[in-house]
């Protein structure tokens, strides 16, 4: 634990420094453009090729009971890092409450494949560093689609290596059940997004560009908690379209 602390405050360091380099490129430019055009056709390719037959194939012959047992196991097993990032962004009541969903659901919903929490009324929430980081003042940076992770910033690159990192399942052992759940995940996460990308093919005339605005755009609204304008995580930056404005704590302190 005490390396993993450590490992954390250093990426915050490299982050920071990394980052503030680029903060003053508008994401929207996309000065990554080429780079991201080519690794979006290279992850269409191993979609079309790989993931997405499988994640036909896998609803197709796996009942939907067993499909929803997998995304409640593996989103589970997600909300204790989701606890953390909630409490390192301050947020304590929503991190408790991500702590007694997974005791919950661990205790009395068979290890988590069935989601008594959220019948319960406790909310689900979905927190990584990178949004940690953004609510602790860092810039997104610009645009960059990463091979097989796809869209991202340059913080959320930088961020990924602890999220990868916290990963719970990522210590399973022995490792071939780690590799044989990992496949499983990424089957079941591609196959609950078939109606969507079928969506975005009939009616994207610029694909990329559809993906690159609707992901920005939604990413804003998960670090700023839907709220377009809102201060972080001491009051000392607001946010707005995840450009920060340095302000006096007086000026955005309600």
């Amino acid at each position: 634990m005490r390396h993993f602390s450590r490992f954390i405050r250093l990426c915050v360091i490299f982050i920071a420094i990394f980052v503030s380099g680029c903060a003053s490129l508008n994401p929207s430019n996309d000065p990554f453009e080429e780079f991201n055009r080519a690794m979006f056709t290279f992850n269409d390719k191993v979609d079309d090729v790989a993931l997405k037959p499988a994640a036909t194939m896998y609803q197709s012959l796996v009942p939907s009971f067993i499909q929803t047992g997998v995304a409640n196991f593996f989103g589970n097993l997600g909300d204790l890092w989701t606890a953390a990032n909630n409490l390192l962004q301050g947020k304590v009541a929503e991190g408790m409450s991500d702590i007694t969903r997974v005791s919950f659901n661990t205790t009395f919903g068979l290890g988590g494949l069935i989601d008594l929490a959220s019948e319960a009324g406790l909310a689900k929430h979905k927190e990584d560093f990178g949004q940690t980081l953004g609510e602790w003042g860092v810039p997104a940076g610009p645009y960059v689609v990463l091979p097989f992770f796809g869209s991202s910033t340059l913080r959320d690159s930088v961020a990924l290596p602890v999220d990868v990192s916290a990963d719970v399942w990522g210590q399973k052992e022995p490792v071939r059940w780690r590799n044989v759940g990992t496949a499983v995940r990424l089957v079941d996460t591609r196959a609950a997004v078939l109606g969507a990308s079928g969506l975005l093919e009939d009616a994207a005339l610029d694909r990329y560009e559809f993906v690159r605005d609707a992901y920005l755009q939604r990413r804003v609204g998960q670090i700023n908690d839907g709220d377009p304008v809102r201060s972080g995580l001491f009051g000392y930056f607001k946010f707005e379209n995840d450009e920060i404005d340095a302000s006096s704590p007086d000026e955005t302190r309600p």
